[in-house]
């Protein structure tokens, strides 16, 4: 079948956008829509959409929102790696070196985590047959000096694969911390090495990567928040060392520099670290960019999910 005429595309194009009126409303948001309509309409003449794709394609937009995935979907189509592209090449053009890498967010952070000073605990209920984890290191400037009194926001799954607050099962901010740094820069946190998990079965994230042939799982990981006076915030996270989709990520959040090792202590040497019992260990250092005149912005700007009062 013959493509359909451009003429008519720029024609109906012209319709949408005469209904706009000058002066009113907002600019950057006529010139936003104006360009995806465009693109999606040459889009649907060069694919030859049918009717019936359009509304099938409306029905699972309407679910993906009905089930709160949509952050799901930015994450497993590479949209929020992409922003996370942009911002890297933005910050390049701008001089900034980044030493630890930024990687994306997602959709599963909750403001206002309990703060202590240097050191935190993340379970709120102890999480059966898991391996005990310690995690620490320093947040450093670009010349690696250590910054006192940074936070460090630190969130991950349970065994179950599933967060609190968006768990009701679990307390609120189980799994959740802010550690200020000490004197010398450094935090330390106990919690369990965790696991990875998929999608919502049968949800509308997954039902969309079957159809393009892929699977909807994360490897294990850990999400990190630094932040620090006069420094650029740092959105990042580590993966767990060994796991097997740690490269094979359905949201391209891995990157090499944030795959630290994973030690084993036995309960033999444990008393060498001043532990009781065997645990896995994990040094990882955040080093924070200063903020700069006329740099571009380093920070995500969402809606964040928040524990009502």
């Amino acid at each position: 079948m013959a493509r359909m005429d451009q003429k008519l595309i720029d024609a109906t194009l012209e319709l949408i956008k005469s209904q706009e009126k000058e002066g009113q409303g907002d600019e950057r948001i006529k010139e936003v829509v104006n360009r995806l309509l465009k693109d999606l309409f040459n889009a649907m003449a060069d694919l030859d959409i049918t009717s019936e794709e359009l509304w099938k394609a409306c029905d699972w937009l309407t679910q993906a929102g009905q089930n709160n995935e949509w952050g799901l979907v930015f994450a497993g189509l590479g949209i929020e790696k992409f922003m996370d592209v942009k911002m890297d090449w933005e910050d390049e053009q701008a001089g900034i070196h980044n030493l630890t890498p930024r990687t994306i967010e997602g959709p599963l952070y909750v403001a206002g985590s309990p703060e202590s000073l240097g050191y935190a605990e993340l379970e709120t209920v102890a999480e059966e047959n898991s391996e005990r984890l310690y995690m620490s290191g320093y947040v450093r400037d670009e010349n690696g000096n250590p910054i006192p009194g940074a936070k460090v926001e630190v969130w991950h799954c349970n065994l179950r694969g599933m967060y609190s607050h968006f768990d009701s099962s679990q307390p609120e901010f189980n799994l959740r911390r802010a550690i200020i740094t000490d004197a010398e820069g450094k935090y330390e946190f106990k919690s369990f090495v965790p696991v990875g998990y998929a999608c919502p079965p049968n949800g509308t994230t997954e039902n969309l990567m079957t159809a393009l042939g892929r699977h909807g799982a994360r490897p294990a990981h850990i999400h990190f928040f630094a932040t620090a006076p006069e420094f650029r915030k740092l959105t990042t996270q580590i993966n767990i060392e060994g796991d097997p989709l740690t490269f094979d990520d359905f949201a391209f959040a891995t990157r090499p520099e944030l795959v630290p090792p994973i030690v084993r202590i036995s309960a033999e040497e444990a008393e060498n670290y001043g532990k009781d019992g065997a645990f896995a260990k994990i040094e990882f250092d955040f080093n924070m960019v200063k903020e700069a005149t006329g740099a571009p912005e380093g920070e995500n700007h969402r809606t964040r999910a928040e524990v009502n009062s």
